[in-house]
């Protein structure tokens, strides 16, 4: 044998599930140590800025924005493989991960493969609504509410206007919020000039919450300024109101329907199903139950990180599933392993809490961090740098910023693409293809 392949031999195997934003981290940090080689699984070929997936879904961004090729990012390091496929065994006895044909060994596995939406055991909701938890899904929100307007124009009759233009937003988090304030601000703003059979200021827009308020992870006050804020943009705000039901005719509230078929879900989520597939215990909504060193009871070789792992070590409850949190939890394994390997002894992870911060419209946002509250325009300008510093990809920073820039000088959306044709036989109806 070779010094070079006895070199490589003596190397550590180490499979990364998922390029999000934990997985990401952990690569790129392990991606440069010479002890290990690092394999990488991930059912999409691009790395997705998510918290402003919702930009997309309105069309003030465009997909390319927000998302970056993962071999572009990793691809050309020396000990990083990728692959595109998605795992759906994992052999912890045998230390194996499969995907499609293949059969991975590995001395150590970061999962971080993420998280699904939840509809709360009402799994038939699923055909009335669309969630939003990757690029499919925002442009599939921002087709249909595209669509409606064109559809609306044609008709051009108030009452149908009104029925079409009926937007149902459920789930008063920051994605809610977001999207909630984002459609008002382009139907009854920024397009209004640019439909003359109707005005597009008819849309309604509804925000739906089971919860007391909004943003409850925020101080309540910070919640209450957001409704009221959402209202003065003309959306109706609903709190301590629970869904019944949603089929075709719209949501089902307790004594009322709201008519719609544009129904969009933002109010829950729930772990990938491979964290099942694991055999070891997992919260109520599926996320695997990890130690204070992120890894998997009785298997120190086998960390979870991100949206896919309960971690509640020394907490009241378990963390968020939010970026910051995966972020830091990617940094803190791959240090973990660096440490295994230099024959020092773990620590414990301890998350530091950033803040959260969630865009209402147009200059008007809140953020909290800490004992540290703002919200207006303070609160806007902190949302629009910290969002901008954490894009990855340099090329897509300076797309962002150009793009809103454009926006607020102009005050337009010009991501505004239905990409499919409306087929001829049904152009008076305004069907697509």
């Amino acid at each position: 044998m070779s010094d070079r392949s006895a070199q490589k031999a003596v190397k550590k195997n180490v499979v990364v599930i998922g390029a999000g934003f934990g997985g990401l981290q952990a690569i790129k940090k392990l991606s440069n140590y010479d002890k290990v080689e690092i394999t990488v699984v991930d059912k999409k070929n691009h790395h997705l800025f998510q918290p402003l997936l919702y930009q997309v879904a309105t069309a003030v961004l465009s997909p390319a924005d927000i998302a970056i090729p993962t071999r572009s990012l990793i691809g050309h390091k020396n000990n990083v493989t990728v692959f595109l496929g998605e795992v759906d065994k994992i052999d912890l006895k045998n230390r194996k991960a499969y995907f499609r044909d293949h059969i991975l060994d590995y001395d150590y596995l970061i999962l971080a493969a993420g998280a699904r939406t939840s509809y709360f055991g009402n799994d038939h909701w699923k055909k009335h609504v669309t969630g939003l938890k990757n690029l499919r899904d925002a442009l599939q929100i921002r087709t249909k509410m595209l669509l409606s307007f064109e559809q609306a124009e044609l008709i051009g009759d108030v009452e149908a206007a009104k029925a079409i233009l009926n937007y149902v937003i459920i789930g008063g988090g920051p994605t809610g919020v977001e999207l909630a304030g984002s459609i008002a601000e382009l139907s009854h703003e920024i397009i209004r000039n640019e439909f003359h059979t109707i005005d597009p200021a008819l849309s309604k827009i509804t925000l739906i919450e089971a919860a007391p308020r909004l943003l409850m992870t925020f101080d309540p006050k910070l919640g209450e300024f957001t409704k009221k804020r959402l209202e003065k943009r003309g959306v109706e705000v609903l709190t301590n109101t629970r869904v019944v039901d949603i089929d075709e005719q719209g949501v089902h509230l307790e004594g009322r329907i709201i008519r719609s078929s544009n129904i969009i879900w933002a109010a829950g989520v729930q772990a990938n199903p491979v964290a099942g597939a694991l055999g070891v215990p997992v919260d109520k909504m599926g996320r695997v139950i990890v130690d204070e060193f992120c890894t998997v009871e009785g298997h120190p070789e086998v960390f979870v990180i991100g949206d896919i792992a309960s971690f509640s070590k020394g907490l009241e409850r378990s963390l968020p599933g939010v970026s910051p949190v995966a972020m830091q939890q990617g940094r803190y394994v791959a240090s973990m392993i660096k440490s295994d390997l230099k024959g020092k002894q773990r620590k414990p992870f301890h998350y530091i809490d950033k803040g959260s911060m969630a865009t209402i419209g147009r200059k008007d946002a809140v953020a909290q961090v800490g004992p540290l509250k703002m919200k207006g325009f303070l609160g806007w300008l902190a949302w629009l740098f910290v969002h901008l510093f954490y894009q990855v990809g340099f090329k897509n920073k300076i797309s962002i910023l150009i793009t809103w820039v454009w926006s607020f000088t102009t005050f337009r959306a010009e991501a505004r693409l239905i990409q499919d044709e409306v087929s001829s036989e049904n152009e008076s109806a305004g069907l697509l293809k």
